[in-house]
């Protein structure tokens, strides 16, 4: 490995990782007579295909944007006491549209929003979405570094300055196509009207045209704002608490493809790992960073098809990749008037599990399982000839489950906790079901990523998009048999219970102390809350050892605050 990262080093100079030079992004749109024609024929496309009478529920109620960019708010009012691991940022993205779409929205489409708690200054941002910075501020007494005194929160949001973003606002709409558009020939004619401005250079393609609505990473001294199709985007806390976009993440040019939302840093190593997906060969490329910042030389994974991979996963020495049936199809979304990713029932589930340091594909092992999807993975590790993982397995996924027009609840969704094991020595693979339904946005204590850990916590999903509580998972205790309902007893070690009319967010768990030295779930879980009967919404603060339903601390927010996606939080060693 070390000669590895030498090699690279090498070859790309000492300091070539560690400046990153991060790519200013100043897009070149034009207007005139050429994006007003483009617009009236779009308008009518609009008119005659679109059926405007349908409602955009993902555009309503609580998933409705809010409009306004916050600048920095200090010393929110708080309940309770902020404990002194929270001195870092707690920050949150998720959907949050600056613009309203010509036609179809789909909950994936929005600009990004993202929250933080900071006791000191760091950065946060996401492209086309509004921010939402927290900090965790407190008085020091003496030199003690982590003493807290009357902690503090504050809080700022902020769009983060994408191409997208910047292109639109010249505009003064929206005018790249959207997920929830890609639906029959409309679809297919609206892909065409963005390749039209893009001939004509209404629009600048040059930097991408992704949303970063969808999580956040730290690595490097950076915070990333990601979203799977598009290159990161570098955001910064300024010294008064407001934020700022730096511009885009290409590795020195070496990022020449998407990067997934979802990779991985080995907390003992220091290493990103990551990969992005295209519809394009090679559909899958594979790339590891080491924690100087160098990306080493792409990896192609040989697949048949084209997929949505939203998710993978890292061992101490494996990389596992998912190569299931929700396929890229434009032909099928035209014929059947369905999205242009379509799940395939009558196909296998496939797990790829490769060496971490592998500089290509021929040592692949894949395995297969019955059909499925997954879009978040809790964790993996290695059990003698066994590499295991942790994920939420979704039975018939349906990326229509959060478009414009569907219903809230949906009964056929099922969202399970699984145990998969794949034998690297005998080939033999297996899965056994953690849980009943509904769980999602799996998180652990990240000191044990790629690493055997006992805890799992999830969010409760009442429908596809609203949390309902929090749950904690014990590996070590067996399910309870046929159970069909989440509820405290055999490996569901702790629920905490939103309440009525109360919704949720992923929680973030922050270890009391860092590192692996004390007990894994000794810690905390951050998470938002919207209350839907006051239309009010806060940050909770809950004990993530004994689930207790007494809160450790509630930070009332200024403003309501949208159901969002990823959260992530930055201590404040890592960010000094």
């Amino acid at each position: 490995m070390a000669e590895e990262k030498s090699e690279v080093e090498k070859k790309h100079g000492n300091n070539g990782g560690a400046r990153q030079p991060i790519v200013e992004v100043n897009p070149k749109p034009s207007r005139g007579l050429a994006s007003k024609l483009v617009d009236l024929l779009e308008k009518m496309i609009v008119k005659l295909m679109f059926d405007a009478s349908k409602p955009l529920h993902y555009l309503s109620g609580n998933f409705a944007p809010v409009p306004d960019e916050t600048p920095p708010v200090k010393d929110l009012p708080v309940k309770g006491y902020l404990p002194d691991c929270l001195n870092g940022e707690f920050v949150r993205v998720g959907p949050n549209p600056k613009f309203a779409p010509v036609a179809g929205y789909h909950w994936f489409d929005g600009d990004g929003i993202s929250k933080v708690y900071i006791r000191t200054i760091l950065v946060d941002m996401l492209s086309m979405a509004l921010y939402k910075l927290l900090s965790f501020s407190s008085n020091l007494q003496h030199d003690s570094r982590y003493a807290i005194k009357d902690g503090k929160a504050n809080y700022v949001r902020r769009y983060v300055r994408t191409s997208r973003l910047q292109q639109e606002e010249f505009f003064g709409g929206s005018k790249f196509m959207k997920i929830g558009d890609l639906k029959g020939l409309f679809g297919l004619l609206m892909v065409n009207m963005q390749m039209l401005r893009a001939k004509l250079k209404l629009l600048d393609m040059s930097y991408g045209q992704g949303t970063a609505n969808t999580a956040l990473i730290y690595h490097h001294g950076k915070l990333l704002a990601l979203q799977e199709a598009d290159k990161p985007y570098v955001v910064k806390v300024m010294e008064d608490g407001d934020l700022q976009t730096v511009g885009l993440l290409d590795y020195d040019k070496r990022l020449k493809h998407s990067f997934t939302a979802h990779p991985k840093v080995d907390p003992i190593t220091g290493e990103m790992f990551t990969f992005g997906y295209s519809h394009e060969t090679p559909y899958i490329t594979y790339r590891v960073i080491s924690k100087d910042g160098v990306m080493h030389e792409p990896v192609p994974i040989t697949i048949s098809d084209p997929i949505m991979m939203h998710d993978f996963a890292i061992t101490e020495n494996y990389a596992i990749f998912l190569d299931l049936p929700l396929y890229f199809r434009p032909k099928e979304m035209v014929k059947d008037k369905r999205l242009i990713f379509t799940f395939d029932d009558t196909k296998k589930a496939r797990f790829g599990v490769l060496p971490r340091y592998a500089k290509d594909d021929h040592q692949i092992r894949w395995f297969e399982l019955p059909n499925c999807f997954i879009f978040h993975n809790a964790n993996a590790w290695e059990e003698e000839d066994e590499v295991v993982l942790i994920t939420c397995r979704l039975q018939n996924p349906d990326l229509d489950m959060v478009s414009g027009n569907v219903k809230e609840k949906l009964e056929n969704f099922a969202n399970e906790l699984y145990e998969m094991r794949f034998n690297m020595k005998t080939g033999v693979v297996s899965q056994k079901r953690l849980s009943a339904s509904a769980v999602d946005f799996p998180r652990v204590n990240e000191s044990y990523t790629g690493r055997k850990q006992r805890y799992v916590y999830g969010t409760i999903l009442d429908s596809i998009a609203k949390v309902t509580g929090i749950i904690k998972f014990d590996l070590h205790a067996e399910s309870q048999p046929g159970a069909t309902k989440l509820e405290v007893g055999g490996n569901v070690e702790g629920i905490f219970d939103l309440g009525p009319g109360r919704f949720g967010s992923e929680a973030i768990f922050v270890p009391r102390k860092p590192g692996t030295s004390s007990e894994e779930d000794d810690g905390y879980l951050v998470f938002f809350v919207h209350d839907e009967n006051t239309g009010k919404s806060s940050v909770n603060v809950i004990d993530a050892k004994t689930m207790s339903s007494d809160l450790v601390a509630v930070v009332e927010l200024p403003h309501r605050v949208p159901y969002g996606f990823h959260a992530f939080f930055v201590t404040e060693c890592s960010a000094a």
